[in-house]
C-alpha cells in the first residue's frame, strides 16, 4: 500500500507538472496547425489517464499534438457554471474541433454554443434522451461521439450486489442531482431492477464531499447493506472520497467503472471509461481529416468489464461467492 502510494505522489507531481506546462507549450508550438479544444468538467488532477488515451487516439488517425495539430486546454474543475464561459473562449481562438469528453452537461452546453464547429462527446448518459442527438445512427448536426452504456447496465450490477448479499436486503444508491439526465434513468432503471428481486432500494443524492459525508452517514443509520454508485463524472472525480467513505463505513459497493476499484473499491462493472476518451480521440481525428459528424453515428461499447477487489473484500471480511469470480475479467489479489 505505501509503494502504490507513493508511486501515486509521483505521478500526480508528474501531471501537476505537465499541466503547469500545457498553455506554455501551446504558445511555442509551430503555427498555421488545425486546433482542437479539449474540455474536461473536473480537474487536471484526475484526467492523466484519460487524457493519454485521447491523444492515443488522436494518433490513430495520424494526429500528434505539436508535430500536426494543437490542442487548447480548458477545466471547468466540477463547476459546471464555468463550462459556458470555458467554450466561448475556445470558439472565439476558433478551434477546429471541440472534445468534450466525460460529461454530458458539457456536451450540452457546447451543443448551445455553437451550431457551426464540430462537437466531439463522450457520455454515459442517453444522448438522445437528453436532446444531444435525435438518433443514435444518423446525429445530423454538427454534434457526435461516444456512449459508454453507463446507465442501462444498473440491473447487472443490481443484481451482482444481490449475489454478493444473499440473505441481505438494504442497498442504497448514490445519485448527483444537479446531473439528472444521469441521476433520473439510473434511479429509474435501479427501482424496476429491485422491483424484479424483491429488494428496496434507498436512494441518496450528493453534489459535493460534505454531501457525500452526510448520505453515508444517512445509509449508514438506515443500516444499508450495500451502495451502488451511479455512473457520474464528478463521483469519478470524488472516487478516492467515496472510495474511503464505503471502506471506513464497512459498505460492500459496486461502482461504474474500474477505477474506483483501482483506488480501493470492491467490485466495478461497467465499460471502460479510457477507451470512452480513446474512442473521443479517434472520432476528433476523423473530423480533423474532413468527416462530417453529422454522418458518424454515435459509437456504442462492445465490451464490459467485470472487477473485483478482493483486497477490498478481505478488509471487509465478505466472501465473494465463486459464480462472480468465475465471471470477474478481472480479480484484484
Amino acid at each position: 500500500m505505501m509503494l502504490h502510494s507513493m508511486h501515486r505522489r509521483s505521478f500526480l507531481t508528474l501531471l501537476g507538472a505537465s499541466a503547469a506546462e500545457w498553455p506554455m507549450a501551446a504558445r511555442t508550438q509551430p503555427a498555421g496547425l488545425p486546433v482542437i479544444g479539449y474540455l474536461y468538467a473536473g480537474s487536471p488532477e484526475v484526467t492523466a489517464t484519460y487524457l493519454a488515451a485521447f491523444h492515443k487516439g488522436l494518433s490513430e488517425t495520424g494526429y500528434s499534438e505539436g508535430r500536426n495539430v494543437l490542442i487548447e486546454y480548458r477545466f471547468a474543475h466540477n463547476d459546471n457554471e464555468r463550462i459556458p464561459h470555458l467554450l466561448a473562449d475556445l470558439i472565439r481562438r476558433r478551434v477546429a474541433v471541440i472534445a468534450v469528453p466525460g460529461s454530458i452537461a458539457s456536451a450540452l452546453a457546447a451543443k448551445a454554443a455553437t451550431t457551426t464547429i464540430p462537437v466531439v462527446f463522450a457520455t454515459g448518459a442517453d444522448p438522445v434522451q437528453a436532446r444531444l442527438v435525435p438518433s443514435l445512427n444518423r446525429p445530423g448536426s454538427n454534434v457526435t461521439g461516444i456512449v459508454s452504456v453507463g446507465v442501462e447496465l444498473s440491473a447487472k450490477r443490481l443484481g451482482i450486489l444481490h449475489e454478493l448479499l444473499s440473505g441481505r436486503s438494504r442497498i442504497a444508491v448514490l445519485v448527483n442531482p444537479s446531473n439528472p439526465s444521469i441521476a433520473e434513468p439510473f434511479l429509474r432503471d435501479m427501482q424496476a431492477a429491485s422491483a424484479v428481486i424483491g429488494r428496496p432500494i434507498e436512494a441518496y443524492s450528493a453534489k459535493t464531499n460534505a454531501e457525500i459525508d452526510t448520505a453515508f452517514s444517512a445509509l449508514v443509520e438506515s443500516r444499508a447493506d450495500a451502495l451502488a454508485v451511479a455512473p457520474d463524472l464528478l463521483f469519478n472525480n470524488r472516487r478516492v472520497h467515496i472510495v474511503s467513505s464505503a471502506m471506513r463505513h464497512g459498505i460492500p459497493a459496486i461502482y461504474p467503472i474500474r477505477e474506483f476499484t483501482e483506488v480501493g473499491g470492491l467490485m466495478s462493472y461497467g465499460s471502460s471509461f479510457v477507451d470512452l476518451f480513446r474512442q473521443a480521440g479517434i472520432y476528433t481525428g476523423r473530423i480533423l481529416k474532413g468527416e462530417k459528424p453529422a454522418e458518424l453515428p454515435v459509437m456504442q461499447p462492445t465490451k464490459f468489464e467485470f472487477v473485483i477487489n478482493m483486497q477490498t473484500a478481505k478488509l471487509l471480511n465478505l466472501t465473494i461467492p465463486p459464480t462472480l469470480l468465475a465471471i470477474a475479467d478481472e480479480v484484484i489479489e
